[in-house]
């Protein structure tokens, strides 16, 4: 079974918000659980104000206040009677001892009061509509009780909810007796509702404070995950940096399918290509320091004898052997700075879109009027219409103009250039094939190679700094293209160096 491929993001997301999540949907269902009691509780205060009403309204003054003071000892409830014209006749708690005592907040201990501080909490969360405090009319009139005044005009019972001062919820209930006018009031203090939601509330508090802690050790579980193999990169990162371990391998994580993976394979290909690239500086400037010398020690000694010699046909050919070594140190300089800042030109310039085939037909045309091809006969042979790749003109000009530029310096004097553009595998070869001895098949990387210059016999020693083809190479790859010497189609004598870059439309994908 494979493993759960998630990303980090998703892990770290999926445990901070666990323990929030609980608390957020605890909250809101705590609050309909009240609701849902207080509704019940609504239902049950108003069946008992109209059973209680039906029965007081038959009754005598005495059995009245029987029945207020039995039911309100019974159910915990005080009940009161008005008169038509709205005043008190009976009250349950003057009758009788009360049936309950609101509790005083100031004595009680202060794990209420931070239960009650709780409940003004989640009230404020969910946006639950302020409660009105319940507090005694100075007048024992029914005016002074909205929900009796409701209970006399409308003739139906009415239900009013108030917060007792210890926080508890107050339910009143009002209900018309009998037709002459009189109202019933009845109040009972829901405490249990009260008991039951805190205790819900402790549940809930209990249930978060595990997720929290589950919460707490796979955090640092996560930690663990992420700092360790963070740990092992920084190091690694450090002793390369150091250099002081040439071999050193970067941990590339391949069991890892989340962003520590993809950054530690990331930091690995990076650290190989530095590589690469420092090892081919290294190279780079030996090879500079190399053919430099070669030309700089006959400058040297030309120029060292000329002091000497008197005879002026020697002094001639001295000063022209000194002036071919000024002017092939001059050509080495201007190559070697071109091959250095190739590849960060090339990582700035901007793409754009280009007709291959037309750019070599414009360059060949140029070459032949100004006389480059020295005679040998250059054939553009182009079956597409329209080979269009994405490049920098000026860049991959340069590539034509060298490949064109080796071909006709390797063709005989009445050879034919054959210029081939096609479509291959999504796409477009470039080909520039010749008549002359060909590359041996074994040589066919090293002309690609820096300062690597095997020249016909008929060239003057150092007119070529053998950087071309290197040059051309790395304009191609960076094109996201390919150049390789090849061998003749047809087996024929010759060379063929093939361009190859990707056509528009598969750049564009």
């Amino acid at each position: 079974m494979g493993r759960l491929r998630m990303s980090l993001t998703s892990r770290i997301l999926a445990v901070n918000i666990l323990p929030l999540a609980l608390l957020g949907g605890g909250i809101f269902y705590l609050d309909g659980y009240r609701k849902q009691l207080l509704d019940e509780r609504y239902k049950l205060a108003r069946i008992e104000a109209q059973i209680t009403a039906e029965a007081l309204a038959g009754a005598t003054r005495g059995r009245q206040e029987a029945l207020l003071i039995q039911i309100g000892k019974e159910q915990r409830m005080r009940l009161r009677m008005f008169d038509a014209e709205g005043l008190l006749w009976a009250d349950s708690f003057e009758l009788d001892e009360p049936a309950f005592t609101f509790d005083d907040p100031v004595t009680e201990p202060w794990d209420e009061d931070f239960a009650r501080m709780l409940d003004r909490a989640v009230d404020t969360i969910v946006g639950a509509d302020p409660i009105p405090d319940y507090i005694e009319p100075p007048e024992a009139r029914a005016d002074s009780w909205p929900e009796l005044a409701r209970a006399r005009d409308e003739g139906l019972s009415q239900i009013q909810l108030r917060d007792a001062p210890d926080g508890t919820p107050v339910i009143n209930a009002a209900a018309p007796v009998g037709l002459k006018g009189s109202t019933l009031l009845t109040t009972r203090n829901a405490i249990d509702i009260t008991d039951s939601v805190r205790s819900a509330r402790s549940t809930l508090v209990s249930a978060v404070f595990l997720a929290l802690l589950v919460s707490i050790a796979l955090s640092l579980f996560m930690a663990r995950t992420i700092v360790r193999p963070l740990q092992l990169l920084a190091k690694a990162a450090i002793r390369v940096r150091l250099g002081r371990d040439r071999q050193v391998e970067v941990p590339r994580l391949p069991e890892r399918h989340d962003e520590i993976g993809l950054l530690a394979r990331a930091v690995s290909d990076m650290t190989e290509a530095l590589r690469h690239r420092i090892d081919a500086v290294d190279h780079f400037a030996a090879d500079v320091a190399h053919e430099i010398k070669n030309p700089l020690a006959s400058l040297r000694s030309a120029i060292e004898s000329l002091a000497r010699v008197d005879d002026p046909e020697l002094r001639s050919q001295l000063t022209d052997i000194a002036s071919h070594d000024v002017r092939r140190i001059d050509r080495l300089v201007t190559e070697i700075a071109d091959a250095s800042r190739i590849d960060a030109e090339l990582s700035r310039a901007i793409f754009e879109e280009m007709d291959l085939a037309g750019l070599t037909a414009a360059i060949i045309a140029s070459r032949e009027d100004r006389g480059e091809n020295e005679g040998r006969k250059v054939e553009l042979n182009s079956p597409m219409i329209g080979a269009w790749v994405w490049g920098v003109p000026t860049r991959l000009e340069r590539v034509i103009e060298n490949l064109l530029h080796n071909a006709v310096s390797f063709s005989p004097p009445d050879g034919t250039i054959t210029v081939t553009i096609t479509h291959q595998h999504e796409m477009v070869a470039l080909s520039v094939c010749d008549k002359g001895p060909g590359i041996p098949e074994n040589a066919r990387e090293k002309v690609f190679e820096r300062f690597h210059s095997l020249r016909p016999d008929t060239e003057a020693f150092g007119d070529h700094s053998g950087l071309g083809l290197a040059i051309a190479r790395t304009i191609a790859e960076a094109h996201y293209g390919s150049l390789v010497a090849e061998s003749q189609v047809d087996g024929s004598r010759g060379a063929c160096l093939v361009l190859r870059l990707p056509e528009l439309s598969q750049r564009q994908s």
